[in-house]
């Protein structure tokens, strides 16, 4: 199985990295293939004119292979996606939006029917969507919601499954144990995950 690590993480002790890696330790070495990209890490700008153009130029021609597409090639080839992202302002760092902007290619990751609906064509199965937050989450619609609608919708990809400890910064907040009840539902995903892989072979 190849794992896609997308982590948009900033703090060296992140607490939402560490769910992260608690969920990819999870899984047998033997068998799984992860690539991680720290998008703090890479170079990703925001689409403008001139590279939005660019861009639809070369997926009309449907001329993939260029290295504009290369985050998006590996989305489309995972078996699975794991986000890792702390809830900042109801939703998530700009830098995901930026990689979300990089891998949302017509013709590659999703196309359109002929009623202009969204057919997904990535080969995951499943999204892991992983945040923490220093408060409450008031909504979870506009980080967690918004990734599962654009996986569930545009990609194709049918469960999405979602982690997150909050109120981890509240006075008196017993973080080990806010953090540990969130590692209880990782292990549980875990072994749904593995049984279906079991079932798959």
């Amino acid at each position: 199985m190849n794992i896609l690590y997308i982590d948009a993480s900033v703090r060296s002790d992140s607490r939402t990295q560490r769910l992260s890696q608690y969920f990819l330790d999870g899984f047998s070495s033997d068998n799984v293939s992860i690539k991680e990209i720290k998008l703090t890490h890479e170079c990703i700008p925001p689409l403008t004119m001139e590279s939005l153009e660019h861009r639809t130029e070369l997926s009309e021609q449907g001329n993939f292979d260029e290295p504009i597409f290369h985050y998006a090639r590996d989305y489309v080839d995972a078996d699975m996606i794991l986000i890792c992202a702390p809830y900042w302002d109801l939703s998530f760092p700009a830098t995901l939006k930026t990689y979300i902007e990089a891998i949302n290619v017509v013709g590659l990751v999703f196309m359109y029917d002929e009623n202009g609906k969204p057919i997904g064509l990535c080969n995951a199965k499943r999204l892991v969507y992983i945040t923490t937050a220093g408060g409450e989450i008031i909504s979870d619609d506009f980080g967690y919601g918004y990734i599962k609608e654009l996986a569930e919708k545009f990609h194709g990809i049918k469960n999405v499954d979602y982690i997150k400890a909050e109120k981890l910064d509240i006075v008196g907040a017993d973080v080990e144990k806010i953090l540990s009840k969130a590692e209880d539902k990782i292990d549980k995903l875990i072994t749904e995950i593995n049984k279906e892989c079991e079932k798959a072979e």
